[in-house]
């Protein structure tokens, strides 16, 4: 996305109104242009006035306010659907609740990157198939393509509001890796937005309940539906107009997660042949392995998404040795997966799991190759976050093929 900061250099007035309208990228894009700019003295003004963080927190515009009341507002009823229209929740959520929070946040993104029309309408028709499709697919409750779909349709609609979020720059690798850094930052803010609201709602109900009025069920169905979809979009609103908020607690938990989950993986693979257990055999075991592979796998991301910036050889270590022992892990969930399709068939649900273990064994190996090289100084810090960044549109056709291919290749079953 090229905001004009270039062109308009020389111009104050046109750079204070690109800054106003998008902190964040007139940031992030302004730190990649200074270095040949370092000479410019209005140049030198903004790399000066971007370093300074405030302590205040930034509320935004009124139109930024007037944008998040009423988009949770909308997300609120979109969630009531069911109760408006008699639909059966457990039809409804399975498949729409990626569309509750997900839509919302790609307007946001579209309304602060400018999105040209043509591009907007591209959007808006993957959003609306997306829907059609997920809501006219056959009710069978013992479908496999069915729950692949409902669990991968959300991950495809991220994958819309990536493209939204880098103002359709899906070239610039700079950019997914700004996109998965605010995929970190939402996370932690949600968090603590949900841990405060949590806190606050049941001490509300304490209060009613000890003056002998009981307010749960109103305040389950009016309060707590509309403030679950207003979380992301407000997490969001505050994460781009206060980046100096979270942008340092990402690090700083990626930090201190990272050695704990090697030290438990290696732990862990210990244990399995302590305990005897036998992924090849037992089902559940594998579906938990492979949850531990996407857990790590995204600790991976985002650290090395934070730390590609930096040179810091004992975090690189430290990285490499964990995409080692998940590569160990990785190889042994892709064997029992192999294992069991030979021996008990094709189904949907093996293929789907076969693929994005495929897929992730690739990348680790492409992120573990790059940090090997960063660690022997035989290249730069940039190219291990760039192999981060190259994997993304992967994953994101990976997740098209399963929740829009697959039931038909497997006939809906």
């Amino acid at each position: 996305m090229d905001l004009g900061i270039l062109s308009n250099i020389d111009n104050p007035a046109q750079l204070e109104k690109l800054y106003r309208n998008n902190k964040t990228a007139f940031k992030s894009e302004f730190n990649s242009l200074y270095p040949e700019l370092s000479d410019n003295k209005l140049a030198s003004f903004w790399h000066e006035r971007l370093k300074y963080e405030s302590s205040e927190i930034n509320w935004g515009s009124n139109k930024d306010l007037g944008f998040v009341l009423i988009a949770a507002l909308i997300g609120g009823l979109l969630a009531k659907i069911p109760y408006f229209f008699g639909i059966d929740e457990e039809f409804f959520y399975s498949r729409n609740i990626g569309f509750i929070v997900f839509p919302i946040l790609t307007a946001y993104f579209i309304w602060k990157s400018g999105l040209s029309i043509k591009k907007t309408a591209i959007v808006f028709l993957a959003t609306l198939v997306s829907l059609l499709f997920i809501n006219l697919f056959p009710e069978n409750k013992n479908s496999d393509t069915l729950l692949l779909s409902c669990i991968h349709l959300p991950l495809f609609l991220w994958a819309v509001l990536g493209f939204t979020y880098s103002g359709a720059d899906n070239r610039s690798y700079p950019k997914r890796l700004e996109f998965l850094r605010f995929n970190g930052d939402l996370i932690i803010l949600s968090g603590l937005l949900l841990i405060a609201g949590g806190i606050l709602s049941a001490i509300t109900m304490a209060l009613f309940r000890a003056i002998g009025i009981n307010i749960e069920e109103f305040y389950q169905q009016y309060v707590i539906i509309f403030g679950l979809p207003a979380v992301p979009i407000l997490a969001t609103s505050i994460t781009q107009t206060n980046p100096q908020l979270v942008n340092k607690i990402s690090p700083v938990i990626a930090k201190i997660f990272s050695p704990i989950v090697l030290v438990t993986l290696v732990v862990y693979l210990g244990a399995i042949l302590y305990s005897g257990k036998n992924p090849y055999r037992d089902r559940d075991f594998l579906l938990i392995f492979n949850i531990l592979i996407i857990g790590v796998m995204a600790i991976i991301l985002f650290s090395v998404a934070e730390a590609h910036k930096k040179n810091n050889p004992a975090g690189s270590m430290m990285l490499f040795a964990l995409c080692f022992v998940t590569i160990i892990v990785n190889g042994i969930a892709l064997s029992a997966i192999l294992f069991r399709i030979s021996e008990w068939g094709i189904t949907p649900n093996r293929m789907a799991v076969l693929g994005a273990n495929i897929l992730m064994l690739l990348n680790l190996c492409i992120v573990a190759f790059r940090l090997f090289r960063k660690i022997t100084s035989k290249s730069e810090n940039m190219e291990v976050g760039n192999s981060i960044a190259l994997f993304l549109p992967v994953y994101w056709m990976w997740t098209l093929v399963v929740a829009f291919l697959f039931p038909f290749l497997f006939h809906f079953n």
